[in-house]
């Protein structure tokens, strides 16, 4: 039997070499006359330990990390083969505090498996789900994740539960499921994280949905930028339906978005899923009832599909026994910016952005002290350390002007020009608008402007007047959250700014 060392595939580890360290090792190995299987798994999510090397022994798998291609030869000599002792030696990485805090349920496999190894999969409990919901009826599956709380992870927040029961009761010759992959907000990586690490648990999750609304096709729309995870669900999907448990019935397919932000609106995605312009769709008819081609839609985001394995597998209320006040289950948490732990943190609803930010990510890894945090994505709000004790939560977010969105938590040091990032998200909302409604096409532009002129301290007050009544236009009137949320970020980061130019006194002033 050969010994099996363990070096992350993913595109993360690749960027930082870890296909020389696979080959240094396979070198390695030969030169020692060593039967070795170098298994390229998915990152396990902590990317300041890529390259991350795990090696079998009989005391279980132990890493070593970061290891670069010139650290092998060393490591080897140390005795890496049998777990033995080296500087970067890591130990058993799960017992690591940034992973032993964990509650994991999606990324349970992640960085544990390779990633299109079917047997690998089942011996560690994939396909569970699919067996459990195939022994239930369509209406019994819809009823279990109702029950368990799931809500939309792309950002809305809608329960999962009630825009499937919608599709099940649509009338219709055919119905479509609809993964939305279009990865875009900033600071989020957990959907080519999952769909480079564990592709099964999509395809799972996809069938499993397809039986609970009689769907016979599905789609899962990946940006362009994600090379690799489309390579990933290609061959996922090819090695399902060649295993009989896609093809019959239901099958899926991949499609590459180009790029387009406004993709990740899902009617914007179905337009461009049929082959037209990425342009948002009046509602109603909501997708549940005319979605693509004019048919019953789900429309579900990667982290909402693969939670629904394990509620199936293991019951609603084991989901429902995590999280906080609506909020249900758990959130892959993606910390990015200045950190000292970059990478995805999976756990319940309920850790308040402190305890994210100072504990888990760390602190700045400029040691530099934190100003404000962005949650969201480019449309979510900058929270300050006054409101670090906000719970990641929806209704505690919407509470305080924020929305968790995709779960992305991106820290600012204190060098941040607030004022620029307030203003790069009317740019950002102007160069990525579909341009089908007046307020997010042309509201954008104007606030360009407008934030131009009170940063050179032009008639600030009555501009800051102006900025305020056109964010309650975007708000109110853009057709969908593009221009409706890019306010949430321009006023946060705005009122930070002001506080520097006797923020009090200019609210009054152009009162």
């Amino acid at each position: 039997m050969s010994l099996r060392v363990f070096v992350p595939g993913d595109m993360a580890a690749v960027a930082v070499g870890a296909d020389r360290v696979a080959t240094a090792l396979a070198t390695a190995a030969r030169a020692a006359g060593i039967d070795l299987e170098v298994v390229r798994n998915g990152s396990r999510g902590l990317f300041t330990l890529e390259t991350l090397v795990e090696v079998d022994t009989p005391q279980g798998r132990i890493g070593y990390g970061p290891v670069d291609a010139a650290d092998v030869p060393g490591l080897v000599a140390a005795g890496l083969f049998e777990g033995g002792p080296h500087p970067l030696r890591l130990g058993d990485v799960a017992a690591l505090p940034f992973f032993a805090r964990q509650t994991r349920l999606t990324f349970a496999r992640a960085g544990l498996t390779d990633p299109l190894s079917l047997p690998d999969y089942r011996t560690h409990g994939g396909l569970k789900g699919l067996e459990a919901a195939l022994a239930l009826t369509p209406a019994e599956v819809v009823a279990r994740v109702k029950a368990s709380g799931l809500r939309g992870r792309g950002g809305a927040g809608f329960p999962t539960g009630i825009k499937w029961e919608t599709v099940l009761a649509a009338a219709g010759p055919h119905k479509y499921i609809v993964c939305n992959a279009d990865e875009g907000d900033s600071g989020t990586f957990a959907d080519r994280l999952l769909m480079e690490a564990d592709p099964f648990l999509l395809v799972e999750g996809m069938a499993i949905a397809a039986h609970a609304v009689g769907a016979d096709q599905g789609y899962v729309y990946i940006r362009s930028e994600y090379p690799f995870a489309i390579a990933q669900m290609q061959a996922a999907i090819d090695l399902a339906r060649a295993d009989g448990w896609l093809g019959r019935g239901f099958d899926m397919e991949v499609r590459v978005g180009a790029g387009a932000y406004v993709c990740g609106e899902e009617t914007a995605l179905l337009e461009s899923l049929e082959g037209r312009r990425g342009q948002v769709r009046a509602k109603p008819p909501l997708p549940a009832h005319r979605g693509l081609f004019g048919r019953p839609t789900v429309i579900n985001n990667v982290l909402s599909l693969a939670a629904v394995p394990f509620i199936l597998a293991e019951g609603a209320d084991a989901y429902q026994d995590y999280g906080f006040g609506r909020s249900r289950g758990t959130m892959p948490i993606q910390l990015a910016g200045d950190v000292v732990n970059g990478g995805v943190f999976e756990a319940p609803f309920g850790l308040t952005l402190g305890e994210l930010v100072d504990d888990i990510a760390g602190g700045c890894a400029s040691g530099r002290p934190v100003r404000a945090v962005q949650v969201g994505g480019p449309l979510g709000a900058y929270f300050p350390r006054r409101l670090f004790d906000t719970p990641f939560d929806y209704e505690a977010f919407t509470a305080r002007g924020g929305l968790i969105g995709h779960g992305g938590v991106v820290v600012f040091n204190d060098t941040v020009d607030l004022a620029q990032q307030a203003r790069f998200a009317m740019e950002f909302c102007a160069a990525e608008s579909c341009g089908k409604c007046t307020p997010c096409r042309i509201g954008s532009t104007r606030g360009v402007e407008v934030i131009d002129r009170i940063v050179a301290g032009e008639a600030r007050a009555a501009n800051i007047a102006v900025l305020e009544d056109l964010c309650d236009t975007m708000k109110l009137g853009s057709l969908c959250a593009l221009g409706g949320f890019t306010p949430y970020p321009v006023m946060s980061a705005l009122d930070h700014f002001l506080e520097d130019f006797g923020g009090a006194d200019v609210r009054r002033a152009a009162e």
